[in-house]
């Protein structure tokens, strides 16, 4: 399993727990309820040292709802965070070492809807085994 596909997993788990979220998907779905979200490891590079291997990746959680206003959204993202916040994660073969919040933005999302992204740059390690 690659880093990223690790990390994705790893993270979906974590945000498996947030009351509200109708699922929590790798890609944005045809037809789901909202507020749902979707989980994207993108762009990895090396991070590797002498004796092992490393990867930086970048990871993008993004939480899509419908509504006048973003109020309910807004939690969603503070659950996510602290969701992402608690105790290391390691899956697949992948060890993560740092997880390092980036940014987080909320914009409309068409005429009724709005979409809070949240990205984070996470390094890991390879297990030996």
């Amino acid at each position: 399993m690659s880093a990223g596909e690790a990390l994705a997993k790893a993270a979906t788990a974590k945000l498996a727990g947030i009351a509200g979220l109708s699922g929590i998907f790798d890609a944005r779905p045809w037809q789901a309820a909202h507020p749902y979200a979707t989980v994207d490891a993108g762009a990895e590079a090396d991070w590797s040292h002498k004796t092992g291997a490393g990867r930086e990746v970048r990871l993008a959680i993004a939480i899509r709802d419908k509504g006048e206003r973003p109020e309910r959204l807004r939690r969603l993202i503070a659950a996510a965070e602290a969701a992402m916040a608690g105790p290391d994660m390691a899956t697949g073969g992948w060890r993560i070492v740092s997880l390092a919040f980036l940014r987080m933005r909320i914009v409309p999302d068409g005429r009724d809807g709005w979409i809070g992204t949240i990205d984070y740059r996470a390094r890991m390690l390879a297990i030996e085994g």
